[in-house]
């Protein structure tokens, strides 16, 4: 399905509605819902912060465990790290925002959506392929080095943080605290080694 929104494409993959409802459906956490909007907060931040900057995107692809925009970054590397960092931003924000109505009305419900909202924006800060830390990473390091060394050494960085996850979850699977998170996530750093950053 493709629709237009502001001038942006935005085309929504059969896989994904279909991946979506299927996680909607057999959520027995109550967690799918609430991550979804926190996923919503922190690419809103992006294309906020790209539409305010006059280089709205040409396209977002919705697909299964990834929300690809087709950027039309502006030359300024400032500027860009600025709107890679606004993605993130928003869900501190909006955790902040939460954390204080914990604090004045006790809500857990706030607190549980809080901690969600800064633990995407941590996990997008990661100096990962794929993630906004790494391409914030390698923007930074290209100013100093080649955008080649960059790229090599945030791939480098991904891979180590894959294995450490997969030993990870290998250490918790011997000690009987099996965790199939621990493994998708090892998975996802490996799968994000070969993809572009």
């Amino acid at each position: 399905m493709k629709i237009k929104v502001f001038g942006t494409k935005i085309y929504i993959s059969f896989l994904f509605a279909a991946t979506l409802s299927f996680m909607i459906a057999t959520d027995r956490t109550g967690l799918i819902i609430p991550t979804l909007f926190a996923v919503l907060v922190h690419e809103t931040g992006h294309l906020f912060a790209m539409w305010v900057n006059d280089c709205a995107p040409k396209e977002i692809r919705l697909i299964p465990a990834s929300v690809q925009i087709v950027e039309s970054y502006p030359k300024s590397s400032g500027l860009q790290v600025w709107i890679i960092a606004c993605g993130p931003l928003a869900n501190i924000a909006v955790s902040a925002a939460l954390f204080i109505n914990y604090y004045l009305g006790k809500s857990e419900v706030s607190l549980q959506f809080g901690l969600l909202n800064m633990i995407l924006a941590l996990f997008n800060m990661l100096p990962v392929s794929g993630l906004d830390g790494g391409r914030i990473m390698v923007i930074v390091l290209s100013r100093r080095k080649s955008p080649y060394f960059a790229v090599k050494t945030v791939k480098v960085l991904t891979f180590v943080l894959s294995l450490t996850a997969f030993f990870a979850g290998i250490t918790l699977a011997i000690r009987g605290n099996f965790n199939i998170s621990v493994f998708i996530l090892a998975l996802y750093l490996a799968i994000c080694t070969i993809i572009k950053t």
